[in-house]
């Protein structure tokens, strides 16, 4: 039976000139045969013993922020896994990992299949250019990278990101899905599309 299993690893997040401490979530999507890895963060082994002797599908990534692509590569390696990435955040994975491009593209529209389970790409930019969610209809959960947190959007103070994008990427794709849908966010808690959704102009009069 297809379930979503979260491992949280810990690293840094640099860009414009800043490093933070954070710990990712790192998600596993999959059945006692196969999984996708959504967002392959700072440790590839501790990933890789997650996936056990499973058949690692894919290493999707909601976006190119060097904390979620860290251990793409060396994550790959290990599995023979291949990288997919939207190709909007070339550049953002470029300054991470010069000498390695991801080994396929995603696309808004998409379904990726693993488990018997089929997932939706939902190209949601705004934190990113080719930030992407991934709608899960069967486990009626979204994964939504730093797209949508418990709170509110991400982050769109830096270089790559712009709210008013962010906004009606999380209004116009995301909040239209089913309020029992549960958020599974790239830091922190869950939370839902229907506790969220009330709180969109709350956002919009914040600015962030």
């Amino acid at each position: 039976m297809i379930a979503a299993r979260r491992l949280v690893t810990s690293g840094t997040f640099s860009l414009d000139g800043g490093t933070w401490d954070v710990d990712n979530n790192v998600w596993l999507l999959g059945d006692d045969d196969e999984v996708i890895v959504i967002d392959a963060a700072h440790d590839a082994g501790a990933i890789a013993k997650a996936a056990g002797d499973r058949r690692v599908k894919a290493i999707v990534c909601t976006h190119a922020h060097d904390d979620h692509i860290g251990a793409a590569p060396e994550l790959a390696r290990l599995t023979r896994a291949p990288i997919l990435l939207h190709p909007d955040d070339a550049e953002l994975w470029r300054m991470t990992h010069p000498g390695r491009r991801p080994d396929a593209e995603l696309a808004g529209g998409q379904t990726l299949k693993v488990g018997g389970a089929e997932v939706r790409v939902i190209h949601t930019p705004g934190h990113t250019p080719g930030a992407v969610s991934l709608h899960v209809p069967e486990l009626d959960v979204v994964f939504t990278g730093d797209t949508l947190f418990q709170g509110g959007p991400g982050a769109t103070g830096r270089s790559f990101s712009d709210f008013g994008t962010i906004i009606a990427s999380i209004r116009d794709r995301l909040l239209t899905l089913p309020g029992r849908t549960t958020v599974l966010t790239g830091h922190g808690d869950d939370t839902s599309i229907a506790e969220e959704a009330p709180h969109l102009d709350e956002w919009i009069a914040r600015g962030h």
